[in-house]
């Protein structure tokens, strides 16, 4: 049996009276608080108090083409203006900054540390985004009282950045604690060499490591221009040969069922119709299925 999972808050502060300026983040029943902060407002941050004292945090840059990863840096301050400042002098590629401190001045040097290498280990482990740290944090020693504290703040952390829009933490394919029909995993097996497996996710769709993808097109995909995203993931190795085959080294995000089904079949390709489960059947047709089970259920509890 699972945890019950209770909703949570969120309070945003928009400081300037703008979407696209700086904010405040606060999470129900923490205490922790977050600000996201615009390279070109960190000058406007002198006055806040609050922002002086210690600090994780995390700088985001934009990804160069559409296969390129997002960029983030992971860091600690005892002072989180004077850091920031400095960043904007040192480090171009990042256009916007997570600053997390504690409403309570309940987190120590030995805490920023430890939460500093804690971040860094799961971004990596998530691999969503290209980590910019030339070093390798160093984790503190801490107590197993405060360790657990730092786990439990780590834990709103992640809620509040994935909230934010940067899924900086999370792996590609999330397991689900149900088994739900979402769980399965989606096949094409097609002509030229086309075998492939994949999932759907909340942010599109996922084709799996070890995918293997038409070694041609058809000329009609090439006179379209349909190839280029294709091209691209071959350029950058995301996917690459091995003996007579083109695979994808790692799993691969693309936005929707078709982007992947386009790729990986080498033509112009409607992957709610080319993506199918296990026995056969087509994703449109389980998606009308889902809705029509979530209808049903509904009218039983209206009844």
């Amino acid at each position: 049996m699972y945890a019950t999972k209770y909703g949570k808050t969120i309070k945003l502060f928009l400081m300037d009276s703008d979407p696209d300026g700086r904010i405040i983040c606060e999470l129900s029943n923490w205490t922790g608080k977050a600000y996201r902060i615009p390279r070109g407002k960190v000058k406007d941050c002198s006055d806040r108090e609050d922002l002086k004292s210690t600090t994780v945090y995390l700088l985001f840059g934009k990804p160069e083409t559409s296969t390129d990863k997002a960029k983030v840096y992971i860091g600690e301050a005892e002072n989180a203006y004077s850091r920031l400042v400095y960043h904007v002098s040192e480090k171009e590629f990042w256009n916007e900054a997570v600053v997390f401190i504690s409403k309570d001045e309940n987190l120590n040097k030995a805490h920023i540390k430890y939460l500093e290498s804690r971040l860094f280990e799961i971004a990596n482990m998530a691999s969503r985004y290209e980590v910019q740290n030339s070093n390798i944090p160093t984790k503190s020693s801490i107590s197993e009282s405060d360790k657990a504290e730092m786990e439990e703040f780590i834990e709103y952390i992640k809620i509040l950045i994935n909230t934010m829009g940067f899924k900086v933490f999370e792996p590609l394919i999330k397991q689900e604690l149900s088994n739900s029909n979402n769980d399965e995993k989606l096949y094409i097996n097609a002509t030229r060499g086309a075998n492939a497996k994949g999932k759907r996710t909340s942010d599109g769709f996922v084709v799996f490591r070890d995918s293997e993808i038409a070694t041609d097109t058809v000329k009609s995909y090439r006179e379209k221009g349909l190839n280029k995203l294709r091209d691209e993931l071959i350029e950058n190795e995301i996917i690459v040969k091995v003996e007579d085959k083109l695979v994808f080294k790692s799993d691969y995000l693309f936005s929707s069922p078709s982007a992947a089904a386009m790729v990986i079949m080498g033509r112009s390709a409607n992957g709610l119709l080319e993506w199918k489960d296990s026995s056969g059947k087509a994703l449109r047709e389980i998606e009308k299925q889902e809705i029509s089970k979530a209808n049903k259920q509904i009218q039983l509890v209206d009844s």
